[in-house]
């Protein structure tokens, strides 16, 4: 029943939910000592961004008297379902889960208590989520861009098929420079969890002469600037730099990241609240997309004015 399995009413369900709830149940384990626990996938635990999201998670599940449970991916599609399936051996409440692309994700394919997207849009099966408009994203910090007089603009990400999010805000920047009447240049796809201290973009500088990168995260943006110090060029003389994320660290950096923040830990704590209002109570799943917010910094050059 606690899968609504059979011809069972919502009012029952809530009823049968609560009662689990109050005496430790598991779907699939019994009462007993264990805390309940919600399980937490996500790609990295290393970016700020997840580590955000995770705190917000924990803190409004131990408010319900629940426990976290996490598991990453590291990126990899194919990693998905066996961390998953690592968390669903601790019976969980229920998942909160951050997935490459939720329309591919071998993790979505096998029978799931209830399941919150983080990050990631719905899909047809799946539609409780929690998640921020990457496109408009992407296609508002293009327009920053262009409005600084900016036309040669490249966009350097992770593998789009480690993140629908980055392939989403990739999406809005072609918007963008399509409203404009610019060409795009291709974008430059590198690996999320290489090391960002050996990125050399020596070659790509020199094929595209961009005067501004747009890195898919933040992470990614600081370490851009630091390949782009390295090869002796100066931000945002030389080469402006924005982001996604508006993680804290990119206000420590000598002058302060261009970037849209991205309110993660509201994010996190919606998630884990929706989570338990579905597993507890038999809410209905429901789509919530959180605002995001241009932060304008040092690392990106005004073009229309001459120095």
């Amino acid at each position: 029943m606690l899968n609504r399995n059979g011809p069972v009413s919502d009012e029952m369900v809530r009823r049968v939910r609560r009662a689990a709830a109050e005496l430790g149940y598991r779907a699939g384990g019994r009462a007993g000592n264990r805390r309940p626990a919600i399980g937490v996938l996500i790609p990295s635990i290393t970016n700020p961004v997840f580590a955000a999201s995770l705190s917000s998670i924990q803190n409004r599940a131990l408010h319900a008297g629940h426990s976290v449970l996490i598991a990453q991916s590291n990126y990899d599609p194919a990693q998905e379902a066996d961390a998953v399936a690592s968390l669903l051996q601790q019976q969980p409440t229920g998942l909160i889960l951050t997935v490459c692309d939720p329309e591919r994700s071998p993790a979505l394919s096998s029978a799931l208590p209830p399941t919150v997207l983080l990050g990631n849009l719905p899909t047809a099966r799946f539609t409780a989520a929690v998640a921020t408009d990457n496109f408009g994203a992407g296609r508002d910090l293009t327009d920053h861009l262009l409005q600084k007089g900016h036309r040669r603009i490249l966009f350097i990400s992770g593998h789009f098929s480690a993140s629908d999010r980055a392939k989403l805000r990739y999406l809005g920047y072609l918007k963008a420079m399509e409203s404009a009447g610019l060409q795009p240049l291709d974008a430059l796809e590198i690996s999320f969890i290489s090391s960002l201290g050996q990125l050399d973009l020596s070659d790509v500088v020199s094929q595209f002469c961009p005067t501004a990168i747009i890195a898919s995260n933040d992470l990614l943006a600081l370490g851009v600037m630091g390949a782009l110090r390295r090869q002796g060029l100066s931000i945002p003389r030389d080469i402006s730099v924005a982001g996604f994320d508006g993680i804290s660290l990119g206000l420590l950096t000598e002058v302060s990241l261009t970037t849209v923040e991205i309110p993660d830990g509201t994010m996190g704590a919606a998630a884990a609240s929706l989570l338990l209002d579905m597993a507890e109570n038999a809410a209905p799943a429901r789509h919530l997309t959180v605002p995001y917010r241009l932060r304008p910094g040092g690392t990106v050059r005004n073009l229309a004015i001459q120095s």
